[in-house]
C-alpha cells in the first residue's frame, strides 16, 4: 500500500499489479495484498492486475474487490474460449498480456515459444473484445536493454485496439522513443524495474511523455 501511494503521489495515472505468486500457482495468492493496494489508491487512478487469472469467478471476485483492469496472459493462449468468455461477461475490463519473441507468443513464464504468431493472436483477441494488449518483448524483459519499439509498433499499426508496451523500459530514451510512435496506437508503457533500480527517474518520465503527448495532440489539431 505504502509503495502504491509512493507512486500515486510522484504522479501515476494507473497502476499495475502482478501477482506472481499466483501467476505460478495458476491461482490467486495475494488477495488480500491486492485490496490493500486498491484501498490505498483509493478512485484516484485504475489499478490493473494480472497473475494466475483462470476463471470467471476470479475475475469477478477482482473486480468486485475495486481492480479496474484484469489482464490474461497464458490462459488466454491456452484456452481462447475463456478469455472469449470473459471478455462478453465483462466487458470494458479485459486485457490481454501477450509475451513475444521474435514475434512469436511465449506461455507459461516464458518457458514455452508456441508457434503462434503475435500479431495474428491479437486480432483474434481484438475480435474477442479486448481493451488492449500488453506487449512484451521477452527477449529484452528485466534485461534492461531498452524497448523493443519496432515490434511494438509493428503490433500495433495492425490492431485497433490500443497496445501497452511492455519489457526492456531502461531510461527515458525508452520513453521518449515509445512517445514518438505513440500515434501508432500506443497507449502507455509499463516500467517496473526501472523505476525501482533508478535508471529512470519516474516523474521526469511522466513530464517527458505528457509534454511529447501534448505536442502531437497539438500538430493533429493543426492537421483537424
Amino acid at each position: 500500500g505504502a509503495m502504491a501511494r509512493r507512486w500515486l503521489k510522484l504522479g501515476a495515472r494507473r497502476l499495475h499489479l502482478v501477482d506472481l505468486n499466483g501467476a505460478f500457482a495458476g491461482k490467486p495468492r495475494n488477495e488480500e495484498a491486492v485490496k490493500a493496494v486498491v484501498k490505498a489508491v483509493g478512485v484516484d487512478v485504475p489499478v490493473q492486475l494480472g497473475g494466475g487469472i483462470r476463471d470467471l469467478d476470479t475475475i469477478e471476485r477482482y473486480l468486485d474487490d475495486g481492480i479496474t483492469y484484469i489482464i490474461i496472459g497464458t490462459a488466454a493462449v491456452k484456452t481462447p474460449g475463456f478469455l472469449h468468455d470473459a471478455c462478453y461477461a465483462f466487458p470494458g475490463h479485459i486485457m490481454v498480456g501477450l509475451d513475444a519473441r521474435d514475434g512469436k507468443v511465449a506461455v507459461d513464464g516464458w518457458s514455452k515459444v508456441t508457434g503462434h504468431d503475435v500479431i495474428d493472436l491479437a486480432k483474434k483477441f481484438q475480435d474477442y473484445g479486448v481493451e488492449a494488449i500488453i506487449h512484451t518483448d521477452i527477449g529484452r524483459d528485466g534485461m534492461m536493454s531498452g524497448v523493443n519499439i519496432k515490434a511494438t509498433v509493428e503490433l500495433a499499426r495492425e490492431l485497433s485496439v490500443p497496445v501497452i508496451a511492455s519489457g526492456g523500459i531502461t531510461n527515458i530514451k525508452d520513453v521518449k522513443a515509445l512517445c514518438e510512435v505513440e500515434s501508432e496506437g500506443i497507449m502507455g508503457a509499463i516500467t517496473g524495474r526501472a523505476i525501482y533500480e533508478g535508471t529512470l527517474d519516474f516523474t521526469e518520465a511522466q513530464k517527458v511523455a505528457d509534454k511529447m503527448t501534448e505536442k502531437t495532440a497539438k500538430a493533429k489539431e493543426g492537421e483537424a
